[in-house]
């Protein structure tokens, strides 16, 4: 089942890691190659704001290990600037572009902007409708609200069901609720606010991407980690792939919480292998433990 449970952070080339997720003293060129090492799949927000040259795409196929997954969002030249279907062909060479990537590409995400509402619904399914999903599988992020009011919210469900599209869950519980003044924001400081929607948890696809915003505090993430739990063990078990993403206002403590939900998955029953930055951190105590045997000596 291993294969069929990703998880990672939005992004690899964070320099604050170093000392916890990264070693101490790593280089910048290596952070791909060492995040690959430590996650099995990445967000990749860094395309939402530029394009990759071709050069950039190959470094990355060559530095990426068999079995991850690069999950490229559109960039927001195509999902920002009024309706989709205009710039169709455009967002296709786009993913044409990332085809070294190989079987390392995973599905990719269209983040809609929050002006983007159900009155322009004709225009997402056309461009869903026109879109190569199965040899780019991909997945949608809505954020007017009322795209989360029914009926509208079960239309669109329907669509997209119908036509193998995903929906991207933003979970932004941890950073809203209980939220009694400005001054208690946990995402004081941080660069980009995440909208608060609601949360519907369906699954429209063979596959989902859960987007979990976590709280700076890691203990206030216990109970939306444990209702996910058993949500995301059942839909492995009836073979859908899951995608966790996750993210946090204080970006340094974003793996954290991808090993934590990594871990309550495995002691609640699921077959999954040891999360590779396990394996890493085993390793690195073993070789610690090694070196101080031998200044015994």
């Amino acid at each position: 089942m291993g294969n069929r449970y990703f998880t990672g952070c939005a992004v690899w080339a964070f320099k604050d890691w170093m000392g916890e997720f990264y070693p101490q003293g790593s280089k910048a060129g290596d952070f791909l190659r060492l995040y690959g090492e430590r996650m099995t799949t990445v967000e990749g927000n860094t395309t939402f704001y530029s394009m990759p040259d071709a050069r950039t795409i190959e470094r990355w196929a060559d530095t990426m290990p068999p079995g991850f997954r690069f999950c490229p969002k559109l960039p927001k030249v195509f999902s920002h600037q009024g309706k989709l279907l205009p710039h169709l062909d455009a967002a296709q060479r786009f993913m044409e572009t990332l085809s070294p990537l190989g079987d390392r590409l995973g599905p990719v995400f269209l983040q809609l902007p929050p002006t983007y509402r159900p009155a322009q619904g004709a225009d997402l399914r056309d461009f869903l409708t026109q879109w190569p999903r199965q040899r780019y599988p991909i997945a949608v992020e809505v954020r007017h609200l009322e795209w989360f009011a029914a009926p509208i919210a079960n239309r669109l469900n329907q669509v997209l069901t119908e036509l193998g599209v995903g929906r991207v869950l933003l979970d932004t519980r941890p950073i809203y609720n209980g939220l009694e003044n400005a001054d208690e924001d946990p995402q004081l400081g941080s660069e980009r606010r995440k909208p608060q929607v609601p949360l519907q948890p369906v699954v429209t696809a063979p596959f989902t991407i859960i987007r979990y915003i976590s709280h700076p505090s890691f203990d206030l993430n216990d109970p939306y980690l444990a209702e996910w739990t058993p949500r995301i063990a059942q839909w492995l078990a009836a073979g859908t792939k899951v995608y966790f993403f996750a993210h946090c206002p204080q970006e340094v403590k974003s793996p954290r919480v991808a090993q934590a939900m990594y871990h309550r998955l495995q002691q609640a029953g699921v077959d999954l292998p040891d999360l590779p930055w396990d394996v890493c951190l085993k390793q690195e105590a073993e070789v610690s433990a090694a070196s101080a045997q031998l200044s015994l000596f």
